[in-house]
């Protein structure tokens, strides 16, 4: 029997956001939970988000924005993974989103959406019943 590969998962923060606490914390749970975690850092551009997501083989992207930049930065990201061939790479997302956007972004191709006060364990839940190993 072969062992399934974990799950590969790139936290990033596009922008000019430099609140990365949560995407800290929502990192370190993921990892907790036994996934492999790729943390960018603060400021990236959706193009080195895409980038990254490629070069490091991940099933999916984490988004963290607090800025309100949302409507802009996440749909960017999955416009790039289209145009690079990498749309199977999953894109979900939290920070201040006005519950108004959330529809929205669904549309854009955002598979999950979390707002404050979303726990960690719901965060880990939906990343194991939605994605899977490439």
């Amino acid at each position: 029997m072969t062992e399934k590969r974990k799950l590969r998962i790139l936290v990033a923060k596009p922008g000019l956001d430099g609140h990365d606490r949560g995407a800290k914390v929502v990192a370190r749970s993921l990892r907790d939970a036994g996934m492999e975690v790729i943390y960018t850092g603060l400021h990236q551009t959706p193009e080195m988000i895409v980038s990254s997501a490629i070069q490091e083989d991940v099933d999916a992207v984490g988004l963290s924005i607090m800025s309100g930049a949302h409507m802009t930065l996440m749909p960017a990201v999955v416009k790039g993974l289209k145009e690079k061939g990498a749309e199977d790479i999953m894109v979900f997302g939290g920070g201040i989103i006005p519950d108004d956007d959330i529809p929205l972004l669904k549309e854009k191709g955002i598979d999950g959406i979390f707002t404050p006060g979303t726990s960690t364990e719901k965060i880990v839940e939906w990343i194991q019943q939605n994605v899977s190993p490439r």
